[in-house]
């Protein structure tokens, strides 16, 4: 059984950040739900590079935007990957660092899942796999072929 995936989810709304964390965990996500950027940033400082595998951060927060939540997390783990999604902006044309911005209106359920699914697989880097090795010739055919 491969380990749960961990997605950091931040938003100031805590009845968003409910629903959010339910649909993640019932798909099998481990969820650490803040709604404080400070204390996510802490949470960000104090864990090994690799052990996030996902910032979701909604974009308008009181205390600090998502952008600049995306931009100092990423500043401590680059490879980290950061979804900003939007409950009341529909353009942002300036989604900062993060490597997805779902806007109000396109982030469905579905939209979101399938976004954190590419996002988290592009994380764990490409598949490694080997070549399928060429057929091996037996050497009577190819005396045969050349006679």
């Amino acid at each position: 059984m491969r380990p749960k995936k961990t997605i950091l989810c931040v938003d100031d709304n805590e009845q968003v950040l409910s629903v959010r964390t339910f649909l993640l965990e019932t798909r099998g996500y481990r969820v650490i739900a803040l709604t404080d950027p400070h204390q996510a940033l802490e949470v960000i400082d104090n864990s090994l590079p690799g052990t996030l595998d996902l910032l979701l951060t909604d974009l308008i927060m009181p205390q600090m935007d998502g952008n600049e939540l995306v931009r100092r997390a990423k500043d401590m783990h680059p490879q980290l990957p950061a979804l900003i999604v939007s409950g009341t902006v529909t353009a942002y044309d300036r989604a900062g660092r993060a490597d997805v911005f779902l806007p109000k209106g396109a982030c469905s359920p579905a939209e979101l899942l399938e976004r954190i699914r590419i996002l988290v697989a592009r994380k764990r880097g490409p598949k490694k796999y080997s070549m399928p090795s060429a057929p091996m010739v037996p050497s009577r055919s190819i005396a045969a072929v050349s006679a």
